[in-house]
């Protein structure tokens, strides 16, 4: 397999693109496609058979198709439900989210962590499995959040209404007295403001992105995969699925915000 092929990246919607902020920085010079399953957005909200069809049929889109060398599930819910059937289908590194208990155990002072969650990942016997080997070192408190991918998808980050949202989802860890909390979705570290804004400057905040790209950093140097000699920063392509008709550059710009990723929009396909 050729170094200089694509890395493909697939999400329910735009905030997998956290994640792809974080693979660029890391690996500035790797070609990137990412696919906003916008059409099926929130996974959280599926069945699991759904989430599993989707997660395999983009993924051979991006294998078959795009000739990707390597796959990032930047999705919690998509990876609980799917990343073992992908691993078994498909011969390239597959690399999935996880919700960073372990990480937020560090760093928590009184042993009291917050997930916050989509409904799908919260139900999931793969985060179950998670805490269940962390029990006895800490008290966790799971919140499912119907309604918030959504929410955030608009790419509107400071509206009154989605304060209220996060603010009810975090009533529970502010009973509780929770220190730490883990974001256990993607489109999450879009409200890492409104979270500590609600929660006080005290409270620590963990999330995946960084970690994710050290992991793929690993797997394309494991499998002489990864690209060491370029003249130019890679490309980024973005594909959505369903009807979109409306132009959502400066939707994908609010995620975006803060890199240097200078991407192309590819409407649509699905």
């Amino acid at each position: 397999m050729h170094k200089k092929l694509p890395i493909g990246i697939f999400d329910s919607g735009f905030g997998g693109l956290s994640v792809a902020k974080s693979i660029h920085n890391l690996l500035p010079i790797e070609n990137l496609i990412y696919v906003a399953d916008s059409a099926f957005t929130p996974y959280g909200d599926l069945p699991e058979n759904e989430i599993v069809k989707r997660s395999i049929l983009i993924t051979e889109f991006l294998v078959r198709k795009k000739n990707s060398k390597a796959i990032v599930v930047a999705c919690n819910t998509a990876t609980a439900f799917s990343i073992n059937e992908l691993r078994k289908k498909f011969n390239i590194p597959i690399i999935g989210m996880e919700p960073a208990v372990k990480p937020a155990l560090k760093v928590s002072l009184n042993n009291r962590v917050g997930v916050l969650a989509t409904s799908g990942t919260s139900k999931s016997t793969k985060l179950s499995a998670l805490l269940e080997n962390h029990l006895g070192k800490a008290r966790f408190y799971v919140q499912p959040c119907p309604g918030l991918v959504n929410a955030i998808e608009k790419g509107i980050f400071d509206d009154v209404k989605l304060f209220k949202l996060v603010e009810k989802y975090l009533e529970n860890f502010k009973k509780n007295d929770v220190d730490t909390i883990v974001l256990g979705c993607t489109h999450f570290i879009y409200i890492k403001p409104l979270i500590q804004k609600i929660m006080g400057s005290s409270i620590s905040i963990i999330e995946t992105g960084e970690a994710v790209a050290r992991q793929l950093q690993s797997k394309l140097v494991e499998f002489n995969l990864k690209e060491y000699i370029s003249m130019s920063t890679g490309s980024t392509k973005i594909i959505l699925t369903g009807d979109r008709k409306k132009n959502v550059t400066h939707v994908i710009d609010q995620f975006l915000l803060g890199s240097n990723i200078e991407f192309r929009v590819e409407q649509s396909w699905g």
